[in-house]
């Protein structure tokens, strides 16, 4: 395991080495993220998504494009994650913009879900009221008669979001909450590393 409190100068490879460690800590969901967004006025709302892709451009997850989230990062398209790893004591805050996967990309990830997962993208109504379970239940069954086998077709409200980091901040558990805090914030330049009081 890498020295927690002696940051690279690149905020993505710091990135890869802490999920390599918590892919091997984590009991379950070690790319469990809180994805925070805000309407335009500024009310905030989060929840927990998994991590779905990372690469030097950003950070990829995906839903419905007809849910609340996707409503508030279309009026305010400024978002914040927070992974937060217990075993490790540890947690990587990430504030940036998102910006559309491409219809490749898209088609790609979900042609690896699980068939009952393709056939719930087509089923759910994602953040719409729900009278009872059984109507999704109901749903579900009709989008697996209609699509009996593996040939199931992306929805076109059904994509993902890469956010393009705009500063990161690396929180390490010290001993007497002498925290550790290492930055980073995008410049013309590139990355500015920097560390912050606990």
């Amino acid at each position: 395991m890498a020295d927690p409190t002696t940051p690279t100068t690149d905020p993505f490879a710091h990135f890869g080495q802490w999920m390599d460690d918590a892919i091997k800590s984590e009991p379950s969901d070690p790319n469990a993220m809180f994805v925070v967004t805000a309407t335009a006025d500024g009310r905030p709302s989060a929840r927990t998504i998994l991590l779905k892709g990372v690469d030097d451009r950003g950070f990829v997850w995906y839903t419905n494009k007809e849910s609340r989230k996707a409503g508030e990062l279309a009026a305010n398209a400024q978002v914040f994650l927070l992974f937060y790893w217990k075993s490790l004591g540890r947690q990587i805050r990430i504030e940036g913009m998102v910006e559309h996967v491409t219809d490749a990309e898209a088609d790609a990830y979900f042609a690896t879900r699980p068939r009952i997962s393709r056939l719930g993208a087509w089923a759910s109504q994602q953040s719409r009221p729900l009278a009872q379970r059984a109507v999704l239940e109901h749903r579900l069954a009709e989008y697996d008669t209609r699509y009996p086998g593996e040939d199931i077709p992306r929805p076109p409200y059904w994509s993902g979001y890469r956010v393009l980091p705009e500063s990161f901040e690396f929180w390490q558990l010290m001993p007497y909450r002498l925290h550790d805090r290492t930055t980073y914030a995008r410049g013309p330049a590139g990355w500015t590393v920097g560390k912050l009081y606990p």
